[in-house]
């Protein structure tokens, strides 16, 4: 892992660059390339050359782009060719937000994201519970809020199951857990449990008692002693379903929200991490980030440092920290600059903004990443006041700074993402029209509802984005993203209509958000996130050029074949001949 800390070299003399280059282009005509993939429709996100006809890669490298007869000129004996037939190649996908531990185990304890009902979850866990019997917890995640009335589960619907064995399931989003009354009375949860500091135990409206729900993470921490924790198998079958997950969808590089860890650098999550990467199997760039503990100070940085350093020694890259700002905005647990309509609440920021801005500002001397979850328009400005007093302090350290989610931006921070180098991190998907959505904009007003993730206008006023899906929240497929990114529509709901369409971006701003901004995101973009010589071959082909297609199409679009440094790690290489490129 490079050191980010570490002062730019001065430039090289013109004549010695030439020099180089004149050595690396005899090179290239002496060392014949392994692969070859020729005449297709090749979209680099490269400037200089953002259309090209094919690609040469030898040893896992990019050693030539251009038209298929330069091209050919890096042709040996064994070099192998493939005619793509007019199909699209472009960079592998990235993603600047995902919860790969945290979405592989939801798929290894009990999944119920296909309940969509209260019932259907009912049946879901209850065969959850038939398949393992006795006393033990029965644990997993994927419901909605959305899918329950007053968008708060009942403790009624799970007692059903069983009064006698604790039954806990986290929401799809992270921010809810909904427990029956067995764990309830195990976690010590009672009519008399005052909610904790920035956490909200739903209560039923007549009695007072816990009706089964508990909001955002301080007060879901008072059933993490029930819930076991995963095991080393666990964590590491993790990352290989999500690896296999992504790889498939086109994913060669994430960053990872969220990991924990230990006052003395131990984590089993990077241990995870490197035991996949020593199997060969980790087919992917990630960057960790180390999770905030809201609940302390700045005393938790030794930790965090020792951590990353650990990480470092195993060639892990997790010099960033995830702070969760916030909640969410149905629930009113996003910090809003005003007050949530028809209330006199407007959130409240889950870190103080003293403690934030001390801990980014010392963390960024140090060379660390500050990631940021912030939903409400209160958050995002807060963490853009945090940033800029580290920048102040410390002056630009090039720790490339990114704030996620960003539901509501308001107008006056939207020209700071720019001026401050601060990266977006949207996830493309939530700017449409659903059901989560109409919650959204009751609860902020229809003034507040117009800076509902107004991408197109940071991209005009200098930021960029670095689109991530927050999986598996939704879906983690680029191409989804990107139609929605261009639509400002949900693809499964094209009735609702579009959401802001004056914040849509244009296709090669949405392709550069998911693959040269996340690279960059993660420093890694001089070696990936787009096509150009010297860059590792982390590659995609896709059965379409989706510039050719209406952007309602996008999503249907299929990924054949992912290279990552030149191994195929989803689809064949020999399969590309019998399919037709469109």
């Amino acid at each position: 892992m490079r050191d980010r800390t570490r002062k730019t070299r001065a430039p090289r003399p013109a004549a010695f660059v030439a020099l180089m280059l004149a050595s690396t282009s005899a090179a290239a005509q002496t060392a014949p390339a392994d692969l070859i993939l020729t005449n297709g429709r090749v979209y680099t996100v490269e400037r200089a050359q953002p259309w090209a006809e094919s690609v040469a890669i030898r040893d896992g490298k990019i050693v030539a782009v251009g038209s298929a007869a330069e091209v050919a000129r890096s042709r040996g004996p064994t070099t192998e060719v493939v005619d793509l037939g007019g199909k699209m190649l472009m960079p592998a996908f990235g993603d600047s937000h995902a919860h790969p531990l945290f979405g592989g185990l939801t798929q290894a304890r009990c999944p119920i994201v296909e309940g969509k009902t209260p019932a259907g979850y009912q049946a879901l866990i209850a065969a959850c519970a038939a398949k393992k019997p006795g006393t033990g917890v029965v644990y997993g995640v994927g419901w909605a809020q959305t899918n329950f009335p007053d968008i708060s589960p009942r403790k009624e619907t799970l007692d059903a199951i069983s009064r006698d064995r604790p039954i806990i399931f986290g929401s799809f989003d992270g921010h809810g857990m909904w427990a029956n009354s067995k764990a309830l009375d195990m976690a010590g949860i009672t009519k008399d449990t005052p909610d904790p500091p920035n956490g909200r135990i739903a209560r039923d409206p007549r009695t007072g008692e816990p009706s089964g729900a508990l909001w955002e993470f301080s007060a879901m921490a008072l059933l993490d002693k029930l819930i076991p924790p995963p095991t080393d198998a666990e964590l590491q079958d993790s990352i290989l379903y999500v690896v296999r997950h992504f790889n498939s969808l086109g994913i060669t590089n994430w960053h990872d929200a969220g990991v924990d860890y230990a006052d003395d650098g131990s984590s089993p999550m990077v241990e995870a991490y490197r035991a996949v990467r020593d199997r060969g199997k980790l087919t992917t760039h990630v960057v960790i980030d180390l999770k905030w503990k809201n609940e302390r100070g700045l005393d938790q940085i030794p930790g965090i440092v020792k951590t990353a350093e650990r990480a470092q020694g195993y060639g892990l890259d997790a010099r960033s920290v995830k702070y969760y700002l916030d909640g969410v905005i149905p629930q009113h647990t996003a910090a809003m600059l005003e007050p949530y309509e028809g209330t006199t609440d407007r959130g409240k920021p889950s870190i103080p903004a003293d403690v934030l801005s001390a801990a980014i500002s010392t963390l960024d001397a140090k060379g660390f990443q500050a990631h940021v979850h912030a939903i409400g328009d209160g958050g995002v400005r807060e963490a853009l006041d945090a940033v800029a007093a580290a920048r102040k302090r410390n002056g630009d350290k090039d720790n490339r700074h990114l704030i996620s989610h960003m539901n509501v931006i308001d107008p006056a921070d939207q020209p700071r993402f720019g001026q401050l180098g601060v990266y977006a991190g949207f996830q493309p998907y939530w700017a449409s029209n659903y059901d989560d959505m109409d919650l959204q904009k009751r609860a902020v007003g229809p003034k507040r509802a117009k800076s509902i993730y107004p991408a197109a206008n940071i991209v005009r006023m200098g930021g960029k984005l670095a689109y991530g899906a927050d999986w598996p929240v939704d879906s983690a497929n680029p191409l989804d993203g990107i139609q929605v990114a261009l639509t400002r529509t949900n693809p499964l709901r094209p009735e609702s209509g579009p959401l802001l369409p004056d914040q849509a971006v244009t296709l090669a701003e949405a392709i550069a958000s998911y693959t040269i901004n996340v690279a960059a995101v993660n420093h890694i973009d001089k070696r990936t996130g787009s096509i150009a010589v010297g860059k590792d071959a982390d590659l995609i082909i896709l059965d379409r050029n989706i510039f050719d297609i209406p952007a309602t199409d996008i999503s249907k679009t299929k990924v054949l074949l992912t290279l990552f440094a030149g191994r195929p790690v989803f689809g064949a290489i020999g399969s590309l001949a019998a399919t037709d490129g469109k």
